[in-house]
C-alpha cells in the first residue's frame, strides 16, 4: 500500500490550497482517512479526518477553514484549505488505516509529507 500526497506550496495569507492523498495497492478497505501537520519545532498534530462512513472531524484551529472530503472510487481524499494563515505552515502528512483483507485487521499506514507554506 502506498499513499501519494500532493498540492502543497506557497500561498499568501487568506489563500487556498487543495491537498490530494491517493491510496493504492492491495487495499480491501479504508477504514480512516486523515491529514496530519508538523511545524518546526513542533510535535506532529492531527488536522483532520474523514471515516469509511464519511464522518468527518477536525482540530478546532482549523474548524470553518478546512475541509476534508473523499473519492471512494479513486481511494483518494481531499484537504481543501480557505483562509490560510502563516500559522497554517507545516509539513503535511497523508495518513490511513487500511485493512488488506476482509481477514486482515487494518494497520496505519503514511504518506510523505507535503510542504505548506503561508507568507507574505
Amino acid at each position: 500500500v502506498q499513499l501519494q500526497a500532493s498540492g502543497g506550496g506557497l500561498v499568501q495569507p487568506g489563500g487556498s490550497l487543495r491537498l490530494s492523498c491517493a491510496a493504492s495497492g492491495s487495499i480491501f478497505s479504508i477504514n480512516v482517512m486523515g491529514w496530519y501537520r508538523q511545524a518546526p519545532g513542533k510535535q506532529r498534530e492531527l488536522v483532520a479526518t474523514i471515516t469509511s462512513g464519511g464522518v468527518t472531524s477536525y482540530a478546532a484551529s482549523v474548524k470553518g477553514r478546512f475541509t476534508i472530503s473523499r473519492d471512494n472510487a479513486k481511494n483518494t481524499r481531499y484537504l481543501q484549505m480557505y483562509s490560510l494563515k502563516p500559522e497554517d505552515t507545516a509539513v503535511y502528512y497523508c495518513n490511513a488505516r487500511i485493512s488488506q483483507a476482509p481477514s486482515v485487521g487494518p494497520r496505519d499506514y503514511w504518506g510523505r509529507g507535503t510542504q505548506v507554506t503561508v507568507s507574505s
